[in-house]
């Protein structure tokens, strides 16, 4: 595969590169390029976290990359998950990553690395906090609180400062080349690319991926100045985010209460699930209609859904039926894997019974 090749893989998920003449260099001089994920172990886990992450990471290795996912305990424990209770953040981890196997991700190029064991046979690590901070003002760490979901609060706990500081860390111990995490984390990768050339660090590539929509907000929400934030899915909304086991007719059930404006794409989280999720995974789709509406609809792919759309020769009630009834079809595996495998269901069953605290 040729370097062009891997950058148009790379630009058909990347909402956002910096920069693009650095990835390029990096697939020239470098023969293992590393990229990373950090994930807090927080409960259930999303579409968003599961199917589209794997969709993303497949396509990323793909060209040859390799991928550390940060399994982030400690991260979970500084963020008050579970009461900050270590062994709950542990088990939803392991359940984390039963989730990533069940629904294809690519694990020959994927290595799972646990914060805390990493960090307590890493010690050197706090020393590159340490300077890390030394070189960043409060109030630039502060600005990054958005990573850990939280907005800026005197009230907030001090492990807001550090939260950042480690993440960054993160980056520099894993030797990853590429920060390849959601666009709500670009400040913080962002600061790492300020901060490491101070230290005589290689600051990381930022490959930013999209961040799918939740299933409902508000006209209120529309009109926030932080709007993209308010509509992100939320494990604190059940109802705004389709879950990796959940049934049939909970899937059908939060489509059917889905925010979707006939006519319009924009902020359309039912065609989003069309075009990161479905479209990514099936080559063509049917739109189930009335006869007496022109009958079924064969699409071959996203723009052609969309103009359709756009045009109202789709209605969002049968755009909605569909898109459901596609998700459904692929949380399938999933589902029978937590159903039929002894050790997926017991660790689903522990997570199902945590009472989250954030």
């Amino acid at each position: 595969m040729d370097i062009d090749r891997k950058i148009e893989i790379i630009k058909s998920f990347a909402e956002e590169i910096v920069q693009e003449d650095e990835l390029r260099e990096l697939f020239k001089s470098k023969k293992q390029i590393i990229a990373y994920d950090g994930f807090e172990p927080s409960g259930q886990i999303h579409i968003a976290q599961g199917l589209m992450r794997a969709i993303t990471v497949n396509k990323l290795t793909s060209t040859g990359i390799k991928f550390r996912f940060w399994v982030a305990d400690w991260f979970g424990m500084l963020n008050n998950k579970f009461g900050g209770d270590l062994e709950k953040i542990r088990v939803v981890g392991e359940y984390f990553i039963e989730v990533w196997k069940a629904c294809g991700l690519d694990m020959k190029n994927v290595e799972f690395i646990w914060t805390s064991d990493f960090i307590k046979k890493h010690p050197e690590y706090w020393e590159t906090v340490l300077k890390l901070s030394m070189n960043a003002t409060v109030q630039r760490v502060l600005r990054c609180g958005q990573i850990m979901g939280r907005e800026e609060s005197v009230n907030n706990p001090s492990a807001q400062i550090l939260y950042p500081l480690m993440q960054a860390a993160d980056i520099h111990h894993l030797n990853a080349d590429i920060a390849q995490l959601g666009l709500d984390q670009r400040k913080v990768n962002m600061l790492a690319r300020e901060i490491f050339p101070k230290l005589g660090f290689k600051p990381p590539v930022v490959v930013s991926h999209h961040m799918l929509l939740g299933l409902q907000f508000t006209e209120t929400d529309l009109q926030g100045v932080d709007k993209k934030i308010a509509m992100k899915m939320s494990k604190s909304k059940p109802d705004t985010a389709i879950f990796m086991t959940d049934s049939k007719e909970d899937i059908y059930r939060k489509f059917k209460k889905a925010y979707c404006p006939e006519g319009l794409e924009e902020d359309n989280p039912v065609l989003e699930y069309a075009k990161y999720i479905v479209f990514e995974r099936f080559d063509e789709i049917t739109i189930e209609r009335p006869e007496k509406f022109g009958g079924n609809l064969i699409i071959n792919n996203y723009n052609e859904l969309k103009d359709l759309y756009v045009k109202k020769d789709i209605h969002p009630v049968d755009l909605k039926n569909t898109i459901a009834k596609y998700i459904n079809e692929l949380l399938e595996p999933i589902r029978q894997h937590f159903e039929k495998n002894k050790k997926a269901r017991e660790l689903k069953n522990k997570v199902l019974n945590f009472n989250i605290t954030r």
